[in-house]
């Protein structure tokens, strides 16, 4: 019993380990964060989503996706609840839920709506983060 324990523990860890290297980090929209991201010329997307919405869910699994298939390439998503964040929502004018925007500083660098293509979305991330200011 003892192995087959041992067994079960190490698949739960594995999975574990697994799930959480391509986890997606997000954090929740605050002004004070977006400010101090923008100051520090971070690459940021923000991200409009309705949890209801199988376009945003679907966003979802394109920023997964990237994530897992460029490790180096560092930005940071603010989620913003469409339902619950009116103001915000806006404040970016975003149309509806399943809006993106992505800012590299202060500089907007794209804004799309309902875009789910991962060779689109990729592309601007990678543009944002490789951009050259010099």
């Amino acid at each position: 019993m003892t192995h087959f324990l041992k067994k079960i523990l190490s698949a739960f860890a594995l999975f574990f380990v697994f799930s959480n290297a391509y986890a997606l980090d997000k954090e929740p929209f605050t002004q004070a964060r977006f400010d101090a991201l923008q100051a520090s010329g971070a690459v940021v997307l923000i991200d409009i989503y309705a949890p209801w919405c199988p376009t945003c869910k679907q966003q979802q699994k394109v920023f997964e996706q990237f994530r897992a298939a460029n490790p180096d390439k560092k930005f940071i998503i603010l989620e913003v609840d469409y339902d619950k964040s009116k103001d915000v929502v806006r404040q970016f004018r975003a149309p509806r839920q399943s809006t993106l925007l992505l800012y590299r500083g202060n500089k907007q660098h794209w804004f799309a709506v309902a875009e789910t293509r991962v060779e689109v979305i990729s592309a601007e991330i990678i543009k944002a983060i490789d951009y050259n200011y010099n």
